[in-house]
């Protein structure tokens, strides 16, 4: 079976990222800790969420989920990951889908297609990896404190796997 992910243009991908770092600088570095490169402001080493909020400007965006082009339907997203991860993704979409200068109702679908996928790949990253991180770190310390059957007698038991 055909793998169902698009894959990006990895050429396309290192002439925007070569472009990023002539404007931004190599190794550059906002105050708050930002590096990546998509999310920090021309030659300034300020990302866009801290230029915002030395401007009084709100440090959120609203993602077109399915490309201005295509829906008016938005997500309020930090401007940092807006930037660095949703714009990405749609870079690497087919030009056509994104910019949609028909209003084809086809390439309109696939976007909002698309920009699902993105958007819940974006969203299972931030707001559920920290988990699996937080249940490992939590197992070792339960091992390390209580025994490497820590489990066994308690109500979590009913979790384990059989057999």
């Amino acid at each position: 079976m055909k793998n169902m992910q698009p894959q990006p243009n990895p050429i396309k991908a290192y002439q925007r990222k070569s472009t990023a770092a002539r404007r931004v600088g190599k190794n550059t570095r906002c105050t708050c800790g930002e590096t990546r490169i998509e999310a920090l402001v021309g030659s300034s080493g300020i990302c866009i969420e801290c230029h915002r909020k030395a401007t009084g400007r709100s440090i959120y965006d609203k993602h077109h989920v399915a490309g201005k082009a295509n829906s008016d339907i938005t997500v309020k997203i930090p401007a940092k990951d807006h930037w660095a991860i949703l714009s990405v993704a749609q870079y690497d979409w087919p030009k056509e889908t994104l910019e949609n200068p028909t209003g084809c109702p086809l390439r309109a679908t696939a976007a909002c297609i698309r920009g699902f996928i993105d958007t819940v790949r974006y969203l299972m990253e931030s707001l559920l990896h920290w988990i699996t991180d937080l249940l490992e770190m939590l197992s070792a310390l339960l091992v390390e404190r209580l025994g490497p059957d820590w489990w066994l007698g308690t109500p979590i038991s009913q979790f384990a796997r059989k057999g």
